[in-house]
């Protein structure tokens, strides 16, 4: 099968690391450029020194990359959130051209003028995405958050407020150094941020709203930031209706994702050991006293950005969905 040809547009990032970590091994990717315009023929390595002995590639310039982009098939944007309206306007794309982007700027708004971007929860939104040219790839968060809660959207059983509590690894804090990213903050320490505030609380609102065709009730979220560098942790509850016992509610969630191939109901507990570096999300339920417990882990460098991102992929080309995913995770 010929290869199709891959961009990446803001390369020095973590995202940007996972991808080039993944797609090297695709079987139908080739890389054709990355672009990085502060670092511009800087070896990929000296960023992602993970990648040594795996690739020779350098960065390159805005001028290299525009070149590059004649005849390539995708690009994935990787640049900081509100700089993908920018890309869109300076580069002229094929209409060919498919687009993945992995910020913010289309995850609640799609249209941007010619481009109607798709949301890309590739889960739940399977054939939307394979009929689309450019996808919204979810955030890390609402990634994990809407695995665990759609199942419940679907029979209309969110009903009442929802509360959640998520911790996340430093990872998703981005690359670039902050006081409450710094290893001296975040050894031995878990701290709240942005409570009720977070930014993806209006794309897990919109897509749950989109799956029940009702209203959402209250989203109550709290996230907080982990002593680890990476992974997802969701314990989420909500009342529960008389209509359903524990095991129809198994049940369902594993009907709801019998064709996903790295969402995976658990019967027992689960932890972010089982999976760290790979694309799976696992997801627990349990029934306690009249309210529904969830609890879901990701990846969030891989199913929570850059692993959903080439399963989008995937998808949108025709490949078979598990192609170049298949991580294992380390339990120790």
């Amino acid at each position: 099968m010929k290869k199709i040809k891959a961009a990446i547009a803001g390369g020095t990032g973590y995202t940007a690391g996972e991808l080039i970590r993944i797609l090297i091994r695709h079987p139908y990717v080739e890389i054709v450029s990355v672009l990085s315009s502060s670092t511009p023929g800087a070896k990929i390595t000296s960023f992602h020194r993970d990648l040594l002995g795996e690739t020779d590639m350098c960065f390159v310039d805005k001028v290299e990359f525009a070149k590059t982009l004649s005849g390539t098939d995708v690009v994935f944007l990787c640049l900081g959130h509100g700089l993908s309206r920018e890309f869109l306007d300076e580069y002229n794309l094929d209409k060919k051209c498919k687009v993945i982007d992995l910020g913010n700027d289309f995850r609640i708004e799609g249209e941007y003028g010619d481009f109607h971007f798709v949301y890309g929860l590739c889960d739940l939104f399977r054939e939307k995405i394979r009929n689309a040219s450019y996808i919204a790839n979810p955030g890390c968060f609402a990634t994990a958050i809407l695995l665990a809660l759609s199942p419940l959207a679907i029979l209309e059983e969110l009903t009442d407020e929802i509360h959640i509590h998520a911790i996340t690894g430093s990872t998703g804090a981005g690359r670039k150094l902050s006081e409450t990213s710094n290893f001296s903050y975040r050894d031995n320490n878990i701290s709240v941020y942005k409570p009720f505030t977070h930014q993806h609380i209006p794309e897990i609102r919109k897509s749950l709203a989109e799956l029940s065709g009702s209203y959402m009730p209250q989203i109550n979220f709290v996230p907080l930031r982990g002593d680890f560098t990476r992974g997802i942790f969701a314990s989420i509850y909500t009342r529960a209706s008389e209509r359903f016992d524990l095991s129809e509610m198994i049940e369902h969630f594993n009907s709801v994702y019998k064709n996903s191939p790295y969402v995976i109901i658990s019967n027992e507990s689960i932890s972010l050991k089982e999976v760290a570096n790979t694309n799976k999300a696992l997801i627990h339920v349990e029934k306690h006293n009249g309210y529904w417990h969830l609890t879901s882990v990701i990846d969030n460098l891989i199913k929570g950005a850059s692993g959903q991102a080439i399963q989008n992929m995937n998808i949108m080309f025709g490949y078979e969905e598990n192609c170049a995913l298949s991580l294992k995770g380390s339990a120790f």
